[in-house]
């Protein structure tokens, strides 16, 4: 089963904000996250997907 993590939880791995998080959600640069109710969960698998592209880009570019 799947685990989820709430944007305290996304920030705290990106080691930034929730409100950055919020802000790349809006822009739609971040991790893809569901909403459920009034939150936005993140699945731990799309969390680590997209620091791993973040991770190759960064590699790409140095």
């Amino acid at each position: 089963m799947e685990k989820y993590l709430t944007t305290e939880e996304v920030a705290a791995v990106a080691r930034t904000v929730p409100s950055t998080v919020r802000y790349w959600r809006h822009l739609g640069k971040g991790p893809k996250g569901i909403k459920l109710g009034k939150r936005v969960l993140y699945p731990e698998s799309a969390v680590a997907a997209w620091l791993a592209s973040k991770d190759d880009q960064a590699k790409a570019s140095a």
